[in-house]
This record gives C-alpha cells, structure tokens and sequence, in this order.
C-alpha cells in the first residue's frame, strides 16, 4: 500500500464521522478504508487517553501520575475493541451478518476518530478556561463518545447490512457475549493458575523431603 492510499483512506474517516452511512458503505464495500488507517486511529485514541491522564489541567481531570501506567491504558483501549470485534464477528455470523473480522475492526476504529479529535480538543482548551467554563471541556468529552457510539451502531448497520433495531439487538448480543468471553477467560486462568500452584507446592514438599 503506497503512502497516498494511507492518507487517503484516513482523511476519509472525516467523511464517515459527517456522512457516516453512506462512508461506512463505501468503507468496506467500496473499499475506502484500510487497517493501516484503522491501526493509526487505534494508535491515536492510546495517545489521546495517555495524553488526557497526564497532561489535562488538573481542575477538570484528576491526574495522579505516582498512579499513571501507560500498560494500562494501552490495554484499556486494545482489549475492549478486540473482544468487541471478536464478539461482533462471532455473533453476526449466527446473525446472518455479512462482514468481515478485518471489516468490522476497520469500520469500529474508522467510528471512534470523534473521540480522538474531539478528547484532543479538550485537552488542549482545559488549559485555558476558568473552573466556571469547564461545562466546555465536559461537553467536548461527552460529545466525543456520544458521537462515537452512535457511530458505533451505524457501522454496525452498514457493514452487516441490518436495520436499526437489529443492528441494536446485535449490540446487546456482543456486550452479552464479551461478558460470557470474560468470565470464561477468568475461569481459565484461574485453573491455570490453581493447577501453578499446585505442581509449585509439591514441588516445594518434595525438595522439603530430600533435604
């Protein structure tokens, strides 16, 4: 993929924040967008979150950075749009859906550039308002997610060719099954975990005995 293709694809995803049907449409169907361009909006949104941890004014965002692990945020961002895409892709398919895993991480990262701009904006501008004037910043960052998820639900609509009210049910479907996800994960590792402990402990009696 040639540099101009990259930058193509990513200055489309203004298009789809203000014309998000038909941009979604044409993200995957048209072939518009790209996963190096959905690499770099995920890239940003890390950037953004570590930027808004360490760098907004301390009236409107709490910053404590004794606290502060870049790890963390990175996982914040990383895990939750994986188990998203991985959940929406395995349902949808039980759901007649009709995209696909690279569609669906593409057209779920094309939808949070809002969050991106929008958080970046407020970031910045905390930096110049009074106590009084923080109802802006609030707003900035309330109005970058608001607009993300209902982006969030048009790429659903799109991409998988459903209705709304479909598109909406698939929504609740993979929150449910991110959980259900979870709390098998969860199982696992504590097996894994128990099953260490387990084989350490004897090991332990064992080197006991022989001493």
């Amino acid at each position: 993929m040639t540099i101009e293709r990259f930058g193509e694809s990513l200055r489309y995803a203004l298009y789809v924040i203000t014309h998000p049907f038909d941009g979604f449409w044409d993200l995957t169907h048209e072939k518009r967008g790209t996963v190096a361009a959905a690499h770099f909006i995920t890239l940003a949104m890390i950037i953004v979150n570590i930027c808004l941890e360490t760098l907004s004014n301390f009236q409107f965002h709490e910053v404590r950075l004794e606290r502060f692990n870049v790890v963390y945020v990175i996982l914040a961002i990383i895990v939750p749009l994986a188990l998203w895409t991985t959940a929406k892709w395995g349902l949808t398919t039980l759901f007649d859906g009709k995209g696909k895993f690279a569609e669906i991480y593409m057209a779920t990262a094309y939808a949070f550039t809002p969050y991106v701009i929008t958080t970046t904006l407020a970031i910045i501008i905390s930096h110049f308002l009074t106590f009084e004037e923080g109802i802006i910043y609030t707003f900035l960052t309330v109005l970058g997610i608001v607009w993300s998820v209902g982006l969030v639900i048009a790429s659903v609509m799109m991409v998988h060719d459903y209705s709304l009210s479909k598109a909406l049910l698939a929504c609740i479907f993979t929150i449910v099954g991110i959980g259900i996800m979870l709390f098998v994960f969860t199982i696992f590792f504590s097996l894994i975990s128990d099953g260490i402990a387990y084989f350490v402990s004897l090991y332990k009696e064992l080197a006991f005995r022989m001493t």
